[in-house]
């Protein structure tokens, strides 16, 4: 129980509803969802003293005040936001929706868990099948129809640019501090911003428009997730993140996302499902594919080729990708995979060649991947760990060591679980012999100063 539900007493009161007349409303609503249900003004009576019902019943109430106001409600208007947590299904966001108001239902409820610390969303490990049905649905759905809505909110193009215009600005703090440093504040951004939005009142272009920049912003949520070593939500916002596109008709972006699931199944050792899910990314979008996306996308699944052992597979995919890449022009390819260059490629090769045992090429590629622009210092940790791990498995300790201390110097003011697991793998590549070595021990007395290096709690 918590304090009288001020919201749903000013609502009930609008609409002119008494305890019982609501009461009668509540069991409506639910048979017309083929549900049945005991409700009476007692149960009125203890809502409005803050008691939060089970099941679906707030999302019954919601929709019997919105009949009877002529607008849809959420629980969130009705004061219940919280029975979204308390009854939260272990299964939230796994699924590739049907219909985009059901898809809009799941994020809003996946914004709310998240920021309740739902502990079996939050903390869950990824399911594998969810990735492979959810890329599947993605590449079969047929169009939906128009996104059309008529809610109590009007939204148009500055709505959509603000949304776009504030995921921006995470992004380049996400870049430059890490997913750790600021995922909550983007996820409660969503929440109290967004989220009223979608169930706004817009065209069909602008609500294509809007679903679009959703994805983003959850493209996002879903990366600063993984970054944050919070695996199961972000395989959560990932699949929303493709369903959105799916209802914006935007496949080149459901590319993207396609990618970094990819990505983050490269990273859990999923390697299979990695390069299914980077093949995806690339047929997916069929000839709408630009250059630069399409690099990307063979880059990711060289990544996942090269730590299941095919060479030749991740050779190939390479030279495409670096083929692809030569090809782009200023207008070919959407503004956000902007960031995709020579520089980001070098990155992915320098991880390939380490991942194959080519420690010499990738030391040698790994020296054009850094940006050292102070803005992509998570990017430029990645890529300046690697070459350390490079030239240490060659046996030049005394460089691979002084720069793996220019790694931790970056890595500073970042907040990121992945930098910890980078961190991690460089220190399951030192060997006994290497530990004895003078070089060592003057690498490890500077290095116990790094946060990074104090966090894995090893040596």
């Amino acid at each position: 129980m918590t304090g009288r539900n001020a919201a749903l007493a000013a609502l009930m009161q609008t609409a002119g509803f008494s305890h019982k007349s609501l009461a009668r409303a509540v069991v409506d609503s639910a048979t017309r969802s083929g549900q049945n249900v005991t409700c009476d003004h007692t149960y009125v009576t203890r809502w409005l003293k803050g008691s939060i019902p089970r099941g679906d019943m707030a999302q019954f109430i919601s929709d019997a005040i919105g009949r009877k106001l002529g607008r849809q409600l959420t629980i969130d208007d009705i004061g219940m936001g919280g029975a979204a947590v308390s009854a939260v299904r272990p299964e939230l966001g796994l699924d590739f929706a049907d219909l985009p108001q059901t898809a809009a239902k799941t994020v809003a409820d996946l914004w709310r868990a998240d920021l309740a610390g739902a502990e079996r969303l939050v903390h869950s490990l990824p399911d594998s099948a969810a990735w492979n049905s959810a890329s599947l649905r993605w590449i079969v759905a047929p169009p939906d129809g128009e996104l059309t809505r008529t809610g109590n909110r009007a939204v148009g193009a500055v709505d959509v640019d603000m949304v776009r215009s504030t995921a921006h600005a995470f992004s380049m703090l996400d870049g430059r501090f890490g997913g750790g440093h600021a995922r909550r504040a983007l996820i409660q951004y969503l929440h109290t911003d967004v989220r009223p939005m979608l169930g706004g009142k817009y065209s069909d272009a602008g609500g294509k428009a809007l679903h679009s920049a959703v994805a983003e912003a959850l493209l996002l949520a879903g990366w600063m997730s993984y970054d944050s070593g919070l695996h199961g939500i972000a395989q959560r916002y990932l699949i929303q993140a493709l369903r959105m596109t799916q209802s914006a008709g935007d496949r080149l972006l459901g590319g993207s996302i396609l990618s970094a699931m990819s990505h983050q199944a490269t990273f859990l050792g999923r390697y299979q499902d990695a390069a299914t899910l980077a093949r995806a990314a690339y047929t997916g979008p069929g000839g709408a594919l630009g250059p630069t996306m399409a690099a990307q996308f063979r880059a990711m699944e060289a990544r996942a080729l090269a730590r299941l052992g095919d060479e030749r597979g991740c050779d190939l995919a390479l030279a495409e990708a670096e083929l692809k890449l030569t090809q782009r022009t200023a207008d070919s390819d959407p503004p956000y995979i902007a960031y995709f260059d020579e520089v980001e490629l070098a990155a992915e090769i320098g991880h390939c060649f380490r991942d194959l045992g080519r420690s010499a090429e990738a030391a040698e590629r790994g020296a054009g991947s850094i940006f050292g622009d102070g803005m992509n210092n998570r990017s430029d940790f990645f890529a300046t760990m690697v070459r350390a791990e490079s030239y240490i498995n060659q046996g030049e300790i005394g460089c691979g060591f002084q720069i793996a201390l220019s790694a931790l110097q970056l890595g500073e003011g970042l907040k990121s679980a992945r930098c910890v697991q980078y961190v991690r793998e460089f220190q399951g590549r030192i060997t006994d012999g290497m530990r004895r070595a003078v070089e060592f021990r003057e690498f490890e007395e500077q290095a116990r100063d790094f946060r990074l290096w104090q966090k894995t709690g090893r040596f």
